[in-house]
Formats: C-alpha cells, sequence, structure tokens
C-alpha cells in the first residue's frame, strides 16, 4: 500500500533487482513504515523545545519552525485544495536560493506531492527536458524567473499551471493563495519509501537523469554525515551558495539544519566571493556551505578573526585540490570539512572533520555507510591501487526509468564514477571522474550536451567537449571544433560560438576554451576519441 494515489514515480522506478542494497541497520535509521519527512521534522523541533527559535532568516524577516510551520501548511493547503492535486503528483519548483522556495518545498514534500526542484539558471530547453521526464502538471516558480519556464510551457500540454511565489499582493501568486486557506495542515500519511523527490542531474550523454529520493532516504541522510561528521549545534546560522536544487544545497541549507534545529540565511541578492564573506560577518554565520572554486576566490577576502563566529567551512560538489584547502586555512584559519557525495546518493558519504582531517584524502567513510575500491570486475582492490569506488548505504539510486541505472548500481553497490586510493588508514584519496562528466565550479556538465548546443551554430561542422584541469574552477569546459567552409576559426568566432551555447544552456555550460581544428581524432569506425581531446587539454 502507498499513500500516493498517482503512482507515475513508482512505476516508473528500476526493478527490484536493478536498485541498490540499503544498509539501515544502525538504531538511528529505524523508522516507523508511515512517516512524512516534513511532519517528522517539524514534530521532532517542537519536542525538542525549539519552536519558537529562528528557522528561516533573510534581510526582511526572520521565521521561527512555528512561523515555518504555519505557512507550509497553507501552502499544502494551495495544493490540495486550490490547485486539485493528489498524493503522488510532481510538483516543478524553480527559484533562487529564498524563504520562499524553502517553504514551497517544503509544503509540496508535506502534502504528499513529488518535489521537483530546478536549477535557476536553466534555459527553456533544459526545463522542457525535465517536464518531459518528471510530467508535473503545477509549477510553482520564483516571479523572476518566469520567462524560460513560460517558454518551455509552450510547446507542450502537460504544465497547465504555473504559480509564482516571491510576489507581495499579487492576484494569483503563493501568497494571496495561502493567506485564504487555514493556517493548519494534516500531513499526507506517505509511507517511508515513499518518494519525497525526484533530483535531475546531467548525465554524460547529455540527457537529464532524474533521480528518486524516498521520505526514509532524506531522514537516513540526516542520521549519517550530518551526526557523525558535521555536528551542526541549534545555535549555528548556515549559509552558503549551493543551489537548492542542487542535493548538496537542499541538505545542506535546508534539509540538515533542520533536523539539527538550526538557522538557514537567505540572502536577498546573489553572492560574489566578497559579498559572502561580508555577509557571514553580519549575521553570524557559524557554518559555510560552498565549492572549493569559491572558497578560493574568498580566500582573497577573509582573513583570521574577521568572520569570528565562522567555525565550520564545507567543501564538496567538486574534487578539492590540497592547494585550495590550504589557502584557505592560511586566509581564514580554519581546517576544511571535505567530503564526497552524489545526487543519486543524496550526499556526502565520505568525509572527516577536525582532527581526523588527512592532508590530501577526502576522509573516511561515513558511519552507515560502505565504500571500497574495486577493479572493472567488482573484485576489491589492495590498499594503495587505483580503482572504482563502490558505495552503499541508507541511500541509494534509482533513476526514473533509465537504461544508465544498470551501470550506476552493479550487484547492489553505487558507482559514482570516481577513481579513488584508499590507504592503509580507511582514508579515500580522489584521483578522478572514471567517465566523461565535467564538474566545473561544483557544476556538473555532460560534454555531449554542449556539443549538441555548437553543432546547431552554422559554423559547426564537428565539434568535442571535454573538461581541462584548472586551478581557479577545477575544471573548465574545453571544445575543439571543426568549422564548416569559408568560416575562419578566430577570437570574434570564438565568442560568437560562447554566446550562442549561453543563449541555449545555463551559463555555467559554455566553453571557457574553444580551438579549432582541421579534424577530430576518430576509431576507424568513426567513433570520437574523447580520451584524446582530455589528453591534449591537459598536455
Amino acid at each position: 500500500m502507498t499513500a500516493h494515489v498517482d503512482h507515475f514515480v513508482r512505476d516508473r522506478l528500476p526493478p527490484p533487482p536493478l536498485q541498490p542494497l540499503m544498509l539501515r541497520d544502525r538504531p538511528e535509521l529505524a523508522f516507523p513504515d508511515q512517516v512524512n519527512l516534513i511532519h517528522h521534522l517539524f514534530e521532532a523541533a517542537t519536542a525538542k523545545g525549539w519552536a519558537d527559535r529562528p528557522f528561516l532568516r533573510s534581510p526582511r524577516i526572520t521565521l521561527s519552525f512555528s512561523d515555518a510551520l504555519e505557512r507550509v501548511d497553507r501552502i499544502a493547503q494551495v495544493l490540495v485544495h486550490d490547485l486539485g492535486l493528489v498524493p503522488g503528483n510532481r510538483v516543478l519548483l524553480r527559484g533562487g536560493n529564498s524563504i520562499g522556495l524553502a517553504l514551497a518545498w517544503m509544503g509540496v514534500v508535506k502534502a504528499g506531492m513529488v518535489a521537483v526542484a530546478t536549477m535557476p539558471l536553466l534555459r527553456a530547453k533544459e526545463l522542457r527536458e525535465i517536464i518531459a521526464k518528471a510530467q508535473p502538471s503545477v509549477a510553482l516558480c520564483d516571479a523572476a524567473l518566469l520567462d524560460e519556464l513560460t517558454l518551455a510551457q509552450q510547446p507542450q500540454n502537460v504544465l497547465r499551471t504555473i504559480v509564482p511565489f516571491n510576489l507581495m499582493d499579487a492576484p494569483g501568486c503563493l501568497a494571496v493563495r495561502a493567506a485564504a486557506q487555514p493556517g493548519h495542515f494534516h500531513a499526507c500519511p506517505t509511507l517511508a519509501d515513499d518518494i519525497a523527490m525526484l533530483a535531475f542531474t546531467s548525465g554524460t550523454t547529455g540527457i537529464p537523469k532524474a533521480t528518486a529520493h524516498s521520505h526514509r532516504d532524506i531522514l537516513s541522510a540526516c542520521e549519517a554525515w550530518p551526526r557523525h561528521v558535521l555536528r551542526a549545534r541549534p545555535e549555528d546560522i548556515v549559509m552558503g551558495s549551493p543551489p537548492l536544487a542542487f542535493t548538496f544545497g537542499l541538505g545542506g541549507l535546508l534539509v540538515f539544519p533542520m533536523w539539527a534545529g538550526c538557522s538557514v540565511y537567505f540572502h536577498d541578492k546573489p553572492y560574489t566571493p566578497a559579498t559572502m564573506v561580508e555577509v557571514m560577518a553580519q549575521v553570524g554565520c557559524s557554518i559555510c556551505y560552498t565549492a572549493p572554486t569559491f572558497y578560493r576566490q574568498m580566500a582573497a577576502h577573509i582573513q583570521p578573526g574577521s568572520v569570528p563566529s565562522l567555525r565550520i567551512s564545507v567543501s564538496a560538489g567538486e574534487g578539492l585540490p590540497d592547494a585550495t584547502r590550504q589557502l584557505w586555512k592560511q586566509a581564514s584559519g580554519l581546517e576544511m570539512l571535505d567530503g564526497i557525495g552524489a545526487t543519486e546518493m543524496f550526499h556526502i558519504f565520505i568525509s572527516s572533520a577536525g582532527d581526523e582531517v588527512r592532508r590530501g584524502a577526502i576522509g573516511k567513510v561515513v558511519p552507515g555507510y560502505q565504500a571500497k575500491v574495486v577493479d572493472e570486475q567488482g573484485q576489491e582492490l589492495p590498499r594503495g591501487q587505483v580503482g572504482r569506488l563502490a558505495v552503499i548505504g541508507p541511500t541509494g539510486c534509482r533513476y526514473l526509468e533509465d537504461e544508465r541505472q544498470q551501470r550506476y548500481v552493479q550487484a547492489g553497490w553505487n558507482f559514482p564514477g570516481d577513481a579513488f586510493i584508499q590507504d592503509e588508514d580507511g582514508y579515500f584519496l580522489y584521483q578522478a571522474r572514471d567517465d566523461d562528466m565535467i564538474i566545473t565550479a561544483g557544476y556538473n556538465v555532460g560534454g555531449p550536451e554542449v556539443e549538441d548546443a555548437l553543432l546547431k551554430h552554422p559554423a559547426v561542422a564537428e565539434c568535442g567537449v571535454v573538461g581541462k584541469a584548472d586551478v581557479e574552477r577545477g575544471m573548465i569546459i574545453k571544445a575543439y571544433c571543426v568549422l564548416r567552409p569559408p568560416h575562419e576559426g578566430n577570437a570574434e568566432l570564438v565568442k560568437e560560438l560562447q554566446d550562442h551555447v549561453k543563449a541555449s544552456l545555463a551559463p555555467y555550460k559554455y566553453p571557457r576554451e574553444i580551438t579549432f581544428m582541421t579534424q577530430l581524432p576518430r576509431t576507424e569506425t568513426g567513433k570520437l576519441q574523447r580520451f584524446k581531446l582530455r589528453q591534449m587539454a591537459n598536455s
């Protein structure tokens, strides 16, 4: 049985033989068979005496846990009674990090729907692909980001209603609809294994993948890395730059603080490295989340003691070079808390903090998970040898109707696509990606997606896109292009191609370097040899 009336997601999950093993043998992972993630977290906050503590902060307003609960309940009422949604329906969410987006996400999940959060920088083409995959009938969208979503809505009949939020008193907006609803909502009695969210991630083929996480999955994640490694306190104030549409951001900037009784500060403008440091000092930030690239840029704006409240700097989203770790430590006086996670696993599963940090290593496996380094046949390798990382734990990969499930999950183990070494003491040392994924400034980008955009320009006959190592961003996107006559490769065409990609894809996906070639390396059968392009880019 399930509380979901709409079985769309459940019917498209991988068959049991292709699903990952789930380790849930620790006492803290014992949840009832019926549990609603948001109801459970708010109830726990009340039981621990946090109801009147600040939870969501911005320059304009601070909401306590009880204030936030009332607003979440009103949003849930809108979804059910005003918009006529039923449990299991998908609701697309679009917005920058804000209290409005956080409340909307919680309202969707408490009402028993499936939250489908999308990156705010996505263009109409990318949104159309997500809509086609998730089939949401309703979207809650920040008023400032309506244009691209409206364009994505037009060619298809799936998304019938877009409700704007972060608008004051505008007819039809979420705030006006919510104000007309009662302030108490009985949480949907979801089963622990009902799906709460679909998180989209780029694939190496450029086709987005939707990974499903249940109410139990997300609660289990709260009891793993946050409990054993982060160890946040109720008095902590959390800030960061990762989007809530990214599971790194959703966990760090909403779910985990809620679980620990912390408050989260959402700024009213996107952060620059300088403003991040400035605002951290102003609001008393004690825990910061961002990617290594941003920490490296922030280092020029911070010095020991300039943000006296800051005690934890969490780095994830891309590989952390030791040079960046040492630069930040020298600038801020703080040792960085590194971690590796995956959208498919929801959050961090290898990490170490404090005295357990070891230079050059990400850390040890988080309690509740198991990890090993294996060869191509899945056999564990001796310590010190490079191989594929394999992980199991209380969360795991379940793609929505996707043949790539068989590559990510093998014999019950999750394979995130990273090459690692494990040393004799159990520390994991990151080596590289073992596939074509490009991770640039914390964003995952599939090379073929960028290739497809470039090939739509009339000057480009062929192209190949790879990642190039970069001190500032970890990797940059580099394109190799063969031109159609009579086009000539020059600086003007480079900019034109870059602008062309920015116009159809999220801006962070544009190639920062373009090299023009007379031909691309290919096999005898004509297959592009990206490994040769990677060698050229990184030689």
